[in-house]
């Protein structure tokens, strides 16, 4: 096979310190020969870019793309692995799976991924068992810094996951970036709290904000 020829894909994760709405996964393939295309348009890591670059730049990586591939993991999937999962099984476990099924669906040989694991080794071990072709793996931190593939990846992440909490800013009010340090999110979640008694159906149980929030709810020492 001409190296022109040869499928490159990126994974990369948005959302995965939120308190409210999903843990997206995506991945970006294309043929080697288009690495630079996506390097000329100026693909970088997502958190470094302004949400009108990442609109953008989004529209720009799906054209150039062969193939794209989101998952999208609601709260009480993440829950149920943080809650319930033994030692190593938890929400890296998870993030491994997802991207698994995410390559599984990505037509390229070799795969980057974003390691969400402080052990890269053991994140590429967990992908790999779960895949179910043969694919070669590169596991690293920060690799939305270092490689433009898993760059575009983190680009189609990030933009799917803030139109997820766009469209429920627009059904329940805002919600802010649905992160534990963002003012806005944690009044959302206090005034939610305090007028329903539980947290909303599009918040994480297993995350300390939330949990502290429902005690001190407990406790009725809630304050607007």
């Amino acid at each position: 096979m001409q190296t022109k020829d040869r499928k490159i894909a990126g994974v990369d994760d948005a959302g995965r310190g939120a308190i409210l709405g999903p843990l997206v996964i995506a991945g970006v393939y294309v043929k080697e020969d288009k690495l630079e295309h996506l390097i000329n348009i100026g693909v970088r890591d997502s958190k470094l870019l302004s949400p009108n670059r990442r609109a953008d730049l989004y529209h720009q990586i799906m054209s150039i793309a062969d193939g794209v591939s989101i998952v999208k993991l609601k709260p009480e999937q993440i829950d149920d692995y943080v809650l319930k999962g033994k030692k190593y099984k938890r929400l890296n476990y998870l993030e491994a799976l997802s991207m698994a099924k995410v390559i599984d669906s990505l037509d390229a040989g070799m795969v980057y991924v974003d390691a969400s694991d402080v052990n890269v080794e053991r994140f590429k071990q967990d992908i790999l068992e779960t895949l179910k072709r043969k694919v070669e793996i590169i596991s690293a931190h920060h690799a939305d810094r270092i490689y433009p593939i898993v760059s575009a990846a983190s680009i189609i992440a990030k933009v799917t996951r803030d139109k997820e909490i766009f469209d429920l800013s627009q059904k329940f009010g805002n919600i802010g970036s649905g992160y534990p340090a963002d003012d806005v999110t944690t009044r959302f979640l206090r005034q939610w709290i305090k007028k329903h008694g539980d947290m909303p159906p599009f918040a994480r149980r297993s995350w300390k904000t939330v949990k502290r929030l429902l005690n001190s709810k407990l406790d009725e020492n809630i304050t607007d």
